[in-house]
């Protein structure tokens, strides 16, 4: 299996706007970053994000009984945007955007970016059951 995924974080940053993507675990480690943020910088943002999603699932319950399911976080800076979504079992992906990023169309990318990565990420069944070299 390829385990460099930086193609596919790489293609949300299509969006006009979009400035860097990571891929994090639910531990905070750094899966992946995309090519225009140095390693350093992605892994303070990757802890930084595993952070706000734990905190966003803490909360989720804030919008009403039985409704409490977190599905993305967005936060708003001066500079611009952040988009966390879940991005599989144990992981999320977090994309930094412009202040005038198309919200839509960022949110359409990134889960068509986790469908993808889903699939990457997948090891196809083995049909030999081990029976063979």
């Amino acid at each position: 299996m390829n385990t460099d995924l930086s193609w596919v974080l790489n293609d949300v940053l299509e969006v006009r706007g979009a400035r860097h993507a990571v891929l994090v675990s639910g531990d905070g480690l750094l899966l992946q970053r995309s090519d225009d943020i140095s390693r350093d910088d992605a892994e303070t943002n990757a802890a930084a994000m595993s952070s706000m999603q734990s905190l966003s699932r803490a909360v989720a319950g804030f919008v009403g009984a039985g409704h409490g399911i977190w599905k993305q976080t967005l936060l708003e800076y001066d500079g611009g945007w952040i988009f966390l979504i879940a991005a599989g079992q144990g992981a999320y992906l977090a994309v930094s955007a412009a202040l005038d990023v198309d919200m839509e169309a960022m949110s359409f990318r990134m889960q068509k970016t986790v469908t993808a990565l889903s699939k990457a990420m997948s090891v196809a069944p083995r049909n030999d059951h081990g029976g063979g070299a």
